[in-house]
């Protein structure tokens, strides 16, 4: 893991393309979501999954009751258990995601030049002239020449089981619509997407909320992904609602970023949201297909210098059916990491595909390629100058951690935190090597057992008072950052930071960092710790 390879040397370049890919502690930098779901949701296939290098398990509501989210969570409980695999819990909306309704359940088969009408009357049954939809202000919506796509798997790009229809009339509160493609709807619900239309309905659903105070709060989830984020606004309702559940105030909001409206307002968007999600599936429906690259450069660059989380979806798609990614999509998950791209979330991939603990394996793999050639040196530059100066003292010592851990080749960077940011600070200049962050709970007690393990402990076992720190919450959100691999310590001395405290956390971060084969003896290591009000960097070469 050299730092300074440029970007394709060549020597350099053709040898690795040669040399086997390794294994080790971490398959990846970049994390690994996995949405849970029909095919994925056996403890074994989930601790598959999660040895494979899954990270953040996504829960889907818009499949699926809460009932049986609830038995998928318990099994994932059991498969970090099981593995002393961290994981951490994503609940995504369904927000205002319009339907068709197909009651009878009956293939409907469209020829394209025919006409299609779609009626906002539920009552009637769906066939090739008429499809009844969940949303009365369709009407109101588009106009003449507008785009209409509906199909089951509408974002993964495959014609043959979606259809594409331009208004042709509105009459009333239906729309007449051209069949542009000859296609076979199959099952009983279809999402249809108005390409480029402001649709009138609240991000939050009612549901949602009732899914996020009563599933959301009994599961303290670290994340929730807000689906058709649109303005600043969204993310703020969210956040209010969370603020007053009380035991989410510290879940994070991830802006999923999947039409023109959320394109247009961004910047304002990235600013309020701890994260955004690119939802390339429903952006590549939206934007015309050759924009699409570009909006993903352009708003991992933003993500990156704001220093938040950036997580890119729909990347082997192929894999819902096939061992091996095409070598497209494989191109692609690479060319997310070097653009800078935090996490890769697989959808269907994982939830319903064939192969979903093969999926999680391949992505990893391409992933520590491309993080190989990855251009941290410039990457570096990039950022320390976007950041400006003055310097906050944070940003400075982060920096600094980086710049140190790459000149004297050191194997990790140990950072000591109690609220997770200064590790996510360091983790925002990309550096080559692991960060491992020891998350020091801030306590109220000093009755607790300090251990190293890898498991929710707060989920997983009630044997200490943990309800007053935060770190559950932190250590599982950085999962979602490029780099950045979170430890579990209590002390099992006085809650102070005295220096005798951190000197024994850091032997034990050393050895942990031992045992999981990050650090051998005689390399370097560099530690970011609080000593008093000082924040401190230094450089340990380790003996035999």
């Amino acid at each position: 893991m050299h730092s300074n390879h440029l970007l394709l040397e060549e020597p350099i370049r053709m040898a690795s393309i040669l040399e086997p890919s390794k294994a080790s502690f971490f398959p990846a930098m970049t994390k690994i979501v996995g949405t849970l779901g029909p095919k994925s949701r056996s403890v074994n296939i989930i601790s598959g999954c999660l040895k494979a290098g899954m990270s953040v398990a996504r829960f889907d509501f818009s499949l699926g009751d809460p009932e049986y989210h609830q038995e998928t969570l318990e099994n994932l409980k059991a498969a970090v258990k099981s593995t002393q695999k961290l994981c951490a819990v994503m609940l995504d909306t369904v927000g205002p995601e319009l339907q068709v309704v197909n009651r009878s359940g009956k293939s409907i088969s469209l020829q394209m030049d025919a006409s299609v009408v779609l009626t906002p009357n539920q009552e009637l049954e769906a066939s090739s002239d008429l499809l009844p939809i969940n949303f009365d202000g369709l009407a109101k919506a588009v106009k003449k020449g507008d785009t209409i796509f509906v199909g089951q798997y509408l974002f993964t790009g495959s014609e043959t089981t979606s259809v594409w229809l331009e208004v042709s009339e509105v009459k009333g509160e239906d729309v007449v619509c051209v069949i542009k493609n000859t296609a076979t709807l199959a099952g009983s619900l279809f999402t249809l997407h108005a390409s480029q239309i402001h649709i009138d309905l609240p991000t939050l659903s009612d549901k949602d909320k009732e899914v996020i105070s009563t599933w959301g709060v009994q599961n303290k989830i670290d994340f929730l992904s807000l689906s058709y984020t649109r303005h600043a606004e969204d993310v703020r309702q969210a956040r209010e609602l969370l603020s007053k559940l009380g035991d989410l105030d510290q879940t994070q909001i991830f802006a999923k970023i999947e039409n023109i409206e959320g394109l247009t307002h961004f910047d304002e968007i990235l600013q309020e949201a701890d994260g955004i999600i690119l939802s390339r599936g429903n952006l590549g429906i939206d934007l015309p297909p050759e924009k699409v690259f570009l909006f993903q450069k352009a708003a991992l660059y933003k993500c990156n210098m704001a220093g938040k989380p950036a997580v890119v979806t729909r990347v082997v798609d192929s894999m819902t059916d096939n061992l091996r990614p095409t070598r497209a999509e494989a191109t692609d998950v690479a060319n997310a990491v070097l653009d800078g791209s935090d996490a890769i979330l697989l959808g269907a991939e994982t939830l319903r595909g064939l192969y979903p603990v093969e999926t999680i394996s391949i992505v990893g793999k391409i992933c520590a390629e491309a993080e190989k050639v990855f251009n941290q040196d410039l990457y570096f530059k990039k950022t320390v100058k976007y950041v400006g100066e003055p310097m906050t003292h944070l940003e400075s010592i982060a920096s600094s951690a980086v710049r140190a851990a790459i000149k004297v080749k050191a194997s990790a960077i140990i950072c000591f935190t109690s609220s997770g940011r200064a590790a996510r600070l360091i983790a925002k200049y990309r550096p080559t090597m692991p960060v491992i962050s020891v998350v020091i709970p801030r306590l109220k007690t000093n009755q607790l057992k300090w251990s190293f393990s890898g498991a929710f402990e707060d989920q997983l076992s009630s044997s200490y008072p943990m309800s007053e720190s935060l770190y559950p919450f932190n250590a599982r959100q950085s999962l979602v950052v490029r780099g950045l691999f979170p430890m579990l310590a209590d002390p099992r001395h006085p809650a102070e930071s005295t220096s005798a405290t951190n000197e024994s956390v850091l032997k034990v971060a050393l050895d942990h960092g031992k045992t999981a084969g990050v650090i051998k003896s005689h390399d370097r290591v560099v530690v970011c710790q609080k000593v008093g009000d000082a924040s401190v960097v230094k450089i340990i070469e380790l003996e035999d």
